[in-house]
């Protein structure tokens, strides 16, 4: 079949190539998000967190942890665990310890101290829980602690530390721990933040830190459910459900309490 007859596509003209490449720069800003997730989606670029990365400091945990230490001694002595050096000493000497083997950061070889930490947490958790029991006995029965400015200061302990435990928790277990994230080996986040849906809004380099965590913790436990940052595994959930109860019946209870006193 003769194809003479087909006309030929004309060539764009130098008018019309200025024109294009005038709204292409015009709407490049609008279209690069867009064209950069599907980078991220096809494989060719990914994100900070899903990469190996820097070791994380281990000051903002220590601390955090100092100060849950120091409400925990703090407390008075009807809802303190007793003996009352007890819980803040042991939990002062497994701080020290994981401090002394390994004072700045978290790596790789810091696996080895992860019972010892995971001990410290325990020791705190089980010794707050304790007091927090002992201070909801209290209310439910109308006795104990009589003045409201004590109650709301002990109430705020408790829960200050239970908010503070719980992060570290979060902190520790989040795809494996701050070693495993480190070497972005698990592409499954056990929490989703902001940042990995929305990527354009944050830098480059973005990764969660103990800070984020710190602040889903204060979140869940004043929320009392997720706001932001949306629990995706089971453990995550049944967590924040924990945390979220505990809290919920503290702060409940206390402020019943003090405004009953009051009037």
């Amino acid at each position: 079949m003769d194809q003479s007859g087909l006309d030929e596509p004309e060539e764009p003209t130098p008018a019309v190539e200025h024109r294009l490449d005038q709204i292409e720069r015009l709407l490049g800003p609008v279209l690069r998000p867009g064209k950069d997730a599907l980078r991220a989606v096809g494989g060719m670029a990914r994100p900070a967190w899903q990469q190996a990365t820097n070791i994380e400091s281990r000051l903002p945990v220590t601390v955090t942890m100092a100060v849950a230490i120091a409400l925990i001694s703090v407390l008075p002595s009807r809802v303190a665990n007793h003996p009352r050096w007890l819980v803040p000493g042991l939990a002062s000497v497994l701080l020290l310890v994981v401090l002394v083997v390994n004072p700045m950061r978290v790596d790789a070889n810091s696996r080895r101290l992860r019972p010892i930490a995971f001990a410290l947490l325990a020791v705190i958790s089980i010794g707050n829980a304790i007091s927090a029991g002992r201070l909801i006995v209290d209310l439910v029965n109308a006795s104990g602690i009589r003045a409201p400015d004590a109650l709301l200061l002990t109430g705020a302990a408790i829960w200050t530390t239970n908010m503070i435990v719980f992060s570290v928790w979060y902190w520790e277990f989040d795809r494996g721990g701050p070693a495993a994230r480190a070497l972005g080996t698990d592409p499954y986040p056990d929490f989703l933040f902001p940042q990995m849906t929305s990527p354009e809004f944050a830098p480059p380099g973005w990764e969660p830190h103990f800070l984020d965590y710190l602040y889903l913790s204060f979140t869940n436990a004043t929320a009392f459910s997720p706001t932001d940052v949306m629990p995706l595994a089971q453990w995550a959930k049944l967590t924040m459900l924990g945390q979220s109860a505990v809290s919920l019946t503290t702060v409940a209870l206390v402020i019943a309490r003090a405004v009953n006193i009051l009037k």
